[in-house]
């Protein structure tokens, strides 16, 4: 497993992604460009200690990764987000 702080680069705050927030309980991250959907579920999981259900990642048009990450049920991602300071 890769270092949970070299995963995780920034979290993204546009308006898709605060749908996603409120609808999905799902958060929007830019990753590290080598780092893998397990990479991702355990730097979320060890980082932040909620529980992962699913990730999802895309490339960009820019180049950058980018993870959707869909947090279990029990775990409220909108509470996630005001301490990542997203809202």
């Amino acid at each position: 497993m890769r270092d949970p702080y070299s995963v995780i680069i920034a979290p993204v705050s546009t308006e898709k992604a605060s749908n996603l927030l409120e609808k999905e309980n799902t958060i929007t991250l830019i990753v590290a460009r080598n780092a893998t959907k397990h990479d991702v579920k355990y730097a979320v999981e060890k980082l932040y200690q909620v529980k992962v259900e699913k990730v999802r990642i895309l490339i960009t048009m820019k180049g950058e990764k980018k993870a959707y990450v869909k947090l279990a049920p029990e775990v409220d991602a909108s509470e996630l987000a005001s301490r990542l300071g997203i809202v």
